[in-house]
């Protein structure tokens, strides 16, 4: 009895191993360049949101902490994804 009642709980650890590995996988990504979020240019003094296709050409004041353009943008394009999800 003591055997099996091992055997059950090593294969219900392994079962629970591998969906934890199986979520961390899923949130970290690929780490290849099609999954970036954003990328700054510093010469050009312009950041770009890929998931929104939205570029500001106020990298400086961004890096200041004057982020309202992006966040609202970002929050926008959330409501209507949203909102498109509901209508089917």
């Amino acid at each position: 009895m003591k055997v099996l009642r091992s055997r059950l709980f090593d294969k219900m650890r392994s079962e629970q191993e591998q969906a934890i590995a199986s979520e961390r996988r899923l949130q970290i990504g690929t780490g290849d360049r099609s999954g970036k979020i954003r990328t700054y240019n510093f010469p050009q003094g312009r950041i770009t949101d890929h998931r929104i296709q939205l570029s500001v050409y106020q990298l400086e004041n961004f890096m200041l902490g004057q982020i309202d353009e992006m966040i609202e943008a970002l929050a926008t394009n959330y409501q209507a994804e949203l909102l498109q999800s509901m209508e089917y």
